[in-house]
């Protein structure tokens, strides 16, 4: 099929995607001119629901990160429990281990983990450089230091991963294999790997790059996104009988705004059926970033915010206009016994736990906190029995995901800002 058809196929088949806005924020909550201006501007949230072939997504919602086709310690079946909408893969990963042509001859990511709801694959971009670079799974996100080289590598540890114009040379973090990246071996990778959602690849700074290198950076990844179409399009025709996959382009540009506002405008004239925030965000310019590029960004498309879960964090990006977003700190923090309550985080290993007979939280529905104790979990935790990040993890998510509709809820009945104040003054205080 030319290219030209393959373009036409796409169109015709991206109908099996669709969002649509529900209420925006502005009209249910209206608020004040001072509110406005302590935002910077305009509030962007919304409710949506996105459609897919495995089922719809109501918007905001929290997407469980399940790495390697799994939320660590947490069957599929526990997930969809708590109320978890769609569960988000990483398309390195599955590509090193077990291969995508596994997961492909499978049926797919939900048939082959047994999850048969809307799924997410990420590119692969993020762990190419955070594990190539050394950093393994955290890069400093808080701080803009550019005084150091572009190619920084963490101390005492070796480059893996070579970017250049066509992609990305990279040895794997299990056994120094070397593999190769491109836009279109990841495109690929995750139709093999079958996702309902899928993100094109790009490649990802870090607020240590100088502003050069995220303008060179920038191209690149533009140009990337243009050939992972042509790849996407290719693929969708000649996979007849396959569910359709949906394409989100990716936004970088680090802190800069003209940055994030041109990368926002060149991915948004593209055929994407959606998009992801990702990049280098500060922690206290977050919610002005997502602005930039939702104030560009199509709005009858859905945007992705890649990596969050702090409830400030959530709440900013919602009411700036994310859609939708992920994190494995959930899980992450669970296995080291930190469980998250209303008043906060607190860390179950703690002594005082030892003859606390009550749940995680009063007033939890999760499975975990109707059936265990905190001083059952604590004695697991200090025993090293796995079963207990598995409980604590379904807590997690749970708090994370019904938090998330307890904000969309707000949204659509007015008292989204009231609901934030309450939730935040009382977590963080």
């Amino acid at each position: 099929m030319s290219d030209v058809s393959a373009v036409s196929a796409l169109a015709a088949r991206q109908s099996e995607f669709s969002f649509s806005v529900v209420q925006r924020l502005t009209e249910t909550c209206s608020p004040s001119n001072s509110r406005v201006d302590a935002n910077g501007g305009e509030f962007l949230g919304r409710t949506g629901t996105i459609t897919t072939p495995h089922g719809a997504i109501q918007t905001p919602a929290f997407i469980a990160v399940g790495t390697k086709a799994t939320v660590k310690a947490v069957l599929p079946e526990s997930i969809s429990d708590l109320g978890a909408q769609a569960v988000l893969a990483n398309a390195y990963h599955l590509y090193l281990q077990p291969g995508p042509e596994i997961l492909d001859a499978a049926g797919g990511l939900g048939a082959f983990m047994n999850w048969s709801g809307p799924t997410f694959t990420d590119s692969g971009g993020f762990q190419v450089m955070s594990l190539g670079s050394g950093f393994k799974k955290v890069i400093d996100m808080k701080h803009v230091d550019t005084s150091g080289p572009d190619d920084a590598v963490a101390p005492g540890k070796e480059r893996l991963a070579h970017i250049d114009d066509d992609g990305v040379w990279f040895k794997s973090h299990l056994n120094g294999d070397r593999h190769r990246f491109s836009p279109e071996i990841s495109m690929q990778v995750q139709h093999q790997i079958g996702a309902d959602i899928m993100f094109a690849f790009d490649e990802l700074t870090t607020l240590q790059n100088s502003r050069a290198y995220q303008e060179e950076s920038l191209e690149r990844t533009r140009l990337w996104a243009l050939r992972c179409l042509a790849e996407h399009a290719s693929l969708t025709s000649s996979r007849v009988g396959k569910p359709y996959q949906a394409l989100f382009g990716v936004i970088q540009g680090a802190q800069y705004e003209d940055l994030r506002r041109k990368a926002c405008q060149d991915l948004g004239a593209m055929p994407f059926d959606g998009y992801g925030i990702g990049g280098a965000l500060e922690k206290e310019n977050l919610g002005t970033i997502v602005r930039w590029c939702n104030e560009e960004l199509p709005e009858d498309k859905p945007r992705h915010l890649l990596g969050i879960s702090e409830p400030d964090d959530i709440f900013t990006a919602i009411e700036n206009g994310a859609d939708t977003f992920d994190c494995v700190s959930p899980t992450r923090v669970a296995r080291n016994s930190a469980f998250y309550t209303p008043s906060g985080r607190f860390n179950l290993s703690g002594a005082r736990y030892k003859t606390d007979f009550g749940p995680l939280q009063d007033g939890c529905d999760c499975y975990t906190c109707l059936n265990y104790s905190r001083a059952y979990i604590h004695h697991l935790f200090k025993a090293k029995e796995m079963v207990s990040a598995t409980l604590i993890s379904i807590h997690n998510e749970r708090f994370v995901v019904k938090m998330v509709d307890d904000a969309r809820l707000a949204i659509d009945s007015g008292e989204f800002f009231e609901f934030k104040a309450e939730t935040l003054g009382r977590y963080y205080s």
